[in-house]
């Protein structure tokens, strides 16, 4: 049975949708059908504006879908993927939590898969708990969280975050160890799923 995941992130300036890129690579070539979503932007349009690095990743991600509550009820299996806002998930991934209060209270995000990711401008800015705050999330959806774990040497090249992949991020391209460690997460939220649809 083909596991059908569902890449959700938020991307300011660039860091998150190049993670949820990796991970989908990763993802098909483990077997999964896989939608990348964004989450609704939240910013008025006239402050991106003066941001000319926000303005063009908006751009950049034009073509990318926006996530619905179909999406997570079409999906055996969600990867999330955030920048870090003072230690928490960005206010426009909560907001689009926030509309799945219907799927929550009928069932229907519980007994998928669940893992995170996630970004911020130094290696202490509050990756962990971000993570923490959306397995958290997905515990109270009765979702099933299969973060990365050690349970590769990936994940100790790129930082050593059990919880998920966690980059630092400053404008540049990801490194190969952080690419590493994405597409090993990725890869074992697919296969960990596929057994419990099976």
């Amino acid at each position: 049975m083909t596991v059908k995941l569902a890449i959700v992130y938020y991307s300011t300036y660039g860091t998150n949708y190049q993670m949820a890129q990796t991970a989908a690579e990763a993802a098909y070539e483990a077997g999964a059908e896989v939608r990348v979503l964004k989450v609704a932007e939240t910013t008025p349009q006239a402050v991106i504006d003066t941001q000319d690095a926000w303005k063009a990743q908006q751009e950049r991600s034009a073509d990318v879908p926006t996530a619905t509550p179909d999406d997570m009820e079409w999906a055996d299996a969600y990867l999330f993927s955030t920048p870090t806002r003072f230690g928490s998930p960005a206010s426009q991934i909560r907001s689009f939590i926030d509309t799945l209060g219907g799927l929550w209270g009928t069932g229907k995000l519980a007994n998928k898969g669940f893992s995170a990711m996630t970004s911020a401008q130094n290696p202490n800015g509050g990756q962990e708990t971000t993570l923490q705050a959306l397995y958290v999330t997905a515990q109270h959806w009765g979702s099933i969280v299969i973060a990365p774990s050690y349970t590769d040497p990936a994940i100790f090249a790129s930082g050593g975050n059990p919880y998920g992949a966690s980059v630092t991020a400053g404008g540049q391209p990801l490194s190969e160890e952080d690419k590493a460690t994405i597409r090993h997460q990725a890869k074992r939220l697919v296969e960990i799923t596929a057994k419990l649809i099976a």
